[in-house]
């Protein structure tokens, strides 16, 4: 079966009520992605994506190894240039975008992260907030540090350098500086690495929370999909380049789904009012 054709929802299902309640999801796409397509050689990476990512909330792009989670976000982010299609923000087309505004409206965590210079976590914090002081930090601005400090459970590690911090905490570091940056839009590249079960809970409860609370649209490539589904709130699912499957948790974490995107046997169980995929060892 084509997976496109397998995993293709009707625009009608609707998400539900109390959902929409809980989130004060907006009905338009915010994000709005149009036939992207990337190629090397004759090997397709993208294959014409076009799909539409509503304001607020999580959105988890999840799917199997190669299949352009990570591609598809280089261009979201633009770290490269698109050779074909149009990736908006509300509206306004990222190419066009200037870089001093788009750091106020997009800010982006990546997968390569080194930083080589000897700075403090507090220092690098106050550099998620170059785009207002330009090196005049102002009583906002360490405001704003001070609270991520707070957030993110960084006040044991706010005076030491990054080079002394463990990989765990040194990429928690790293998405309290992004959320510093204070944009609507922020986009997590496997914001999980380096993380044990508990951190990685964490730190998807931080997320999950300060996105809800600023009203903020937090876009992030997840590998464990049981993350996705406990604190998504809406997932997009990639395989072969395509824009699979869109829609809640609910509607995406299903035993025919998975096997589809995955090819893998797994039962789906609802615990605590999520989905927990279990898989077959």
């Amino acid at each position: 079966m084509n997976v496109q054709t397998a995993f293709r929802i009707s625009n009608a299902v609707r998400t539900p009520a109390k959902q929409q309640q809980t989130y004060a999801r907006q009905a338009s796409a915010m994000i709005t992605i149009r036939n992207v397509s990337y190629r090397i050689g004759t090997h397709p990476i993208l294959d014409n994506v076009s799909l539409d990512i509503p304001e607020g909330g999580i959105t988890a792009l999840i799917g199997p190894n190669g299949a352009g989670k990570s591609t598809l976000f280089s261009f979201m982010a633009r770290l490269r240039p698109l050779e074909s299609g149009s990736i908006a923000y509300r509206g306004k087309n990222l190419a066009g975008t200037p870089t001093a505004e788009l750091a106020k409206t997009l800010s982006i965590l990546t997968q390569e992260n080194s930083i080589m210079s000897r700075i403090t976590v507090r220092d690098l914090l106050m550099f998620g907030r170059y785009p207002y002081h330009q090196g005049r930090p102002t009583a906002e601005c360490r405001r704003i540090v001070n609270g991520a400090i707070e957030e993110f459970h960084l006040q044991d590690l706010s005076d030491r350098y990054l080079t002394e911090l463990s990989g765990g905490q040194r990429q928690r570091t790293m998405i309290a500086m992004v959320f510093c940056q204070s944009t609507d839009y922020v986009l997590l590249d496997e914001p999980l690495n380096n993380l044990d079960m508990y951190h990685a809970r964490s730190l998807m409860q931080i997320l999950q929370k300060l996105t809800h609370e600023h009203k903020r649209t937090t876009v992030a490539v997840l590998h464990d999909i049981n993350q996705a589904a406990a604190y998504a709130d809406h997932v997009v699912a990639m395989k072969n380049g395509k824009a699979a499957l869109t829609g809640t948790p609910e509607e995406v974490f299903t035993v025919h789904n998975i096997k589809e995107l995955f090819d893998m046997d797994v039962d789906v169980l609802d615990y605590e009012g999520k989905k927990l995929i279990v898989h077959h060892i």
